[in-house]
């Protein structure tokens, strides 16, 4: 995947990929509900338009076109006079207006997306455009370059420039913040740098290549602290607030900066995958020689029985052996517009990061077969572990209730030990939820016992993850034992006794019967009873 958007609810993304496809996602289920296959070469962004009925995709088969949500069909197709490769693009806030950036011609191609008519070419860059930017409050348009320049389009003035703003090194991304009154442009020498545009005065730059902590790859001659004096960030989104911008580039890192204190906040590492190039900053020494890495040796050089055939252009070896290892690396980010999430597109796939712990996708074993009935169904087959599982997976409270409520006491040990580990951490969350309003104290501890004596082991590893859910189980269990210690103990037993004393005397000074739904063979309250009237006689005797 090589791009991606948010439409404006937040409620679905849309990825374009070097394979020329164009998918939507759901960002709740994690699901891809359709494919757009038109594009015949590899796509290099897509859009919506503020309405979030329609996608724009450019593509490098010199082709922008959008996309129906409604009947999911591509509509329109913008082409060029001169066939080029479209490298970039951009929506104006009305989703009447879009542009493209070639990165062969150094032009900015606009049309009309009503009528699909070439409005007009924008020249004047004179390297490949990089980004494009729409302002979301103006009718303004940015455009970053190779040129070392920073170009503002004027979209109601006859498209003329308003503004260059020159730059250090080549530009690789820009973007707009969402009020519209700031903007930010990554370059090539790993800083980013913030423009008042309107005044084109620059108010801020933030140093980020030592943030990148590029990885060595195997083929690398140098180390990885030389190579990341030449990495940048090659894309920039603002967060919603626009108090915040995310950054990323050739790195497994995804750095996010307060901008107007210009600080790091936090890093994300998107990847742990060893298997993927430039993970490591420094090599394996098992795979170094005193002539450098294996890598860099060509297999079979030295054996006199093999001959090998290079394919033409190619650099070492047989390349037809299919042996491609992929460099990791962040091809871009967006953030939702609600604030709650962003999403960036990398060598592992597409990742979603949220501050809602309810968005989690389980994708094991889905079957449309789970069902309220069909959970009732195995629960009467008595499959208990296995109707447990499908309803932690349908997620409804009451059903999990019955289900956990109908396995009997005495089978709990067996049911526990068979559950997986993922169905074990949500149980005892749930269990831990239940304490709070269940009246079933014994029969929720016998659960909680036997889930912690047979997976402690297990889940003691990733304490740290569960840290949480084991303090609220605590809490939980905590409060009941303090409540039932107050029944049990000496002191709130004659506490008790005291104020049994003091309702019988009472009631009999105020002539008032004994209720007939009290046991007569009760000889503890008898005698109770007894204890205190001849206390009241005595006082009785002596107050006259």
């Amino acid at each position: 995947m090589s791009s991606l958007a948010y439409s404006p609810d937040g409620q679905y993304l849309v990825t374009g990929g070097q394979d020329g496809k164009v998918k939507v996602w759901n960002t709740i289920s994690g699901f891809c509900f359709v494919t757009f296959t038109e594009h015949t070469s590899s796509i290099s962004a897509v859009t919506f338009t503020n309405s979030g009925y329609v996608i724009l995709s450019a593509s490098l088969d010199g082709t922008v076109r959008a996309f129906d949500m409604h009947r999911y069909r591509n509509f329109r197709t913008f082409t060029s006079p001169r066939p080029t490769q479209f490298s970039c693009l951009a929506v104006d806030s009305s989703g009447e207006i879009v542009s493209a950036g070639s990165q062969d011609s150094f032009e900015i191609f606009v049309w009309s997306v009503q009528s699909g008519r070439l409005l007009d070419v924008l020249a004047g860059h004179e390297g490949p455009i990089s980004s494009l930017s729409f302002n979301p409050v103006k009718c303004v348009l940015a455009s970053a370059s190779w040129d070392k320049t920073v170009r503002l389009w004027d979209m109601l003035d006859s498209w003329r420039t308003k503004e260059t703003l020159p730059l250090s090194s080549d530009v690789l991304a820009v973007a707009f913040r969402p009020d519209g009154r700031e903007l930010a442009v990554a370059s090539l020498d790993g800083q980013i740098t913030f423009w008042d545009h309107e005044n084109a005065e620059q108010t801020g730059s933030i140093v980020g290549r030592h943030d990148l902590q590029m990885g060595r790859k195997e083929l690398d001659k140098i180390t990885a602290k030389q190579a990341a004096k030449g990495k940048s960030f090659t894309t920039l989104c603002y967060s919603a607030d626009g108090q915040c911008i995310l950054a990323g580039g050739l790195s497994k890192f995804v750095c996010i900066y307060h901008v107007k204190e210009q600080i790091l906040i936090k890093k994300f590492e998107i990847s742990c995958n060893l298997s993927l190039d430039a993970m490591e900053e420094y090599l394996d020494r098992r795979k170094m020689t005193e002539f450098g890495s294996m890598a860099l040796i060509d297999e079979g050089a030295g054996d006199d029985d093999s001959v090998a055939i290079p394919l033409p252009g190619v650099k070492r070896g047989d390349m037809s052996s299919r042996s491609f290892k992929p460099e990791i690396r962040v091809t871009c980010l967006r953030f939702s517009p609600t604030g709650r999430s962003w999403a960036a597109t990398t060598t592992e796939g597409l990742l979603i990061y949220s501050i809602d712990a309810g968005l989690v996708f389980d994708p094991y074993d889905l079957d449309i077969d789970i069902t309220p009935g069909n959970i009732r169904k195995v629960l009467l087959l008595k499959e208990y572990t296995k109707a447990i599982v499908m309803a932690f997976r349908l997620n409804e409270k009451k059903l999990i209730y019955e289900v956990l409520e109908t396995v009997p006491y005495n089978e709990i040990e067996v049911v526990s030990s068979l559950l997986p580990e993922l169905y074990v951490e949500k149980l005892l969350e749930f269990l831990a939820s239940s304490f709070e309003k269940s009246r079933h104290l014994e029969f929720y501890l016998i659960w909680t016992q036997k889930l912690l004596m047979l997976h402690g082991c297990k889940l003691k590893p990733r304490c740290n993850k569960l840290l949480p859910t084991i303090q609220f189980l605590q809490r939980s269990i905590q409060r009941h034992f303090e409540d039932l210690s107050k029944l049990t103990s000496r002191i709130s037993c004659d506490w008790n006794c005291y104020n049994m004393k003091y309702i019988l005397s009472i009631s009999q000074q105020r002539g008032m019967k004994r209720p007939a739904e009290a046991s007569e063979n009760d000889e503890d309250l008898q005698s109770l009873e007894d204890s205190s009237n001849d206390s009241v006689m005595e006082e009785s005797v002596v107050l006259p």
